[in-house]
């Protein structure tokens, strides 16, 4: 399975932003705002650490890094991980990264192979974030900041 997850994955990698922009609604961080605090939606931040210590995170967000410092992907332990934050089967996903690109991709991932429900992601990632004003939380040692 991890293996087919995987391959799976890196297939999406390969295709171009609009094979998948269809798929995977792109909110703004007024919408993601609204998200969180009226639907319990899950912000998972999935940029790399190195990414969280220089800019922050969103206040209320879940670290769950997608690719690691050599650039893999191991899908099967990242989704485990994903279960284990939502406290239900349909609670939105909110992916954050930081220009959109690997969330689209990872909730490309989520929606058309794997048939998740609910899954959005940031357009333009963090940096619209900061762009429209919002606040970062210093990164800190939890999974979830406050």
């Amino acid at each position: 399975m991890k293996l087919i997850v995987n391959l799976i994955f890196a297939g999406l990698l390969l295709c171009s932003q609009a094979a998948w922009a269809d798929e995977v609604t792109g909110i703004s961080p007024e919408q993601l705002l609204d998200m969180q605090h009226n639907q319990n939606a899950l912000v998972v931040d999935i940029r790399t650490e190195a990414e969280w210590r220089n800019s922050g995170v969103i206040a209320d967000s879940h670290k769950l890094q997608s690719f690691d410092r050599q650039g893999h992907f191991d899908a099967e332990k990242w989704l485990t991980d994903l279960r284990k934050l939502k406290s239900s089967s349909d609670q939105p996903v909110i992916l954050v990264c930081r220009s959109g690109n690997r969330s689209g991709k990872v909730g490309a991932l989520l929606t058309q192979q794997l048939g998740m429900k609910n899954i959005y992601h940031l357009n333009n990632g963090l940096q619209a974030w900061l762009e429209s004003g919002h606040p970062v939380s210093p990164n800190c040692l939890q999974v979830a900041c406050k």
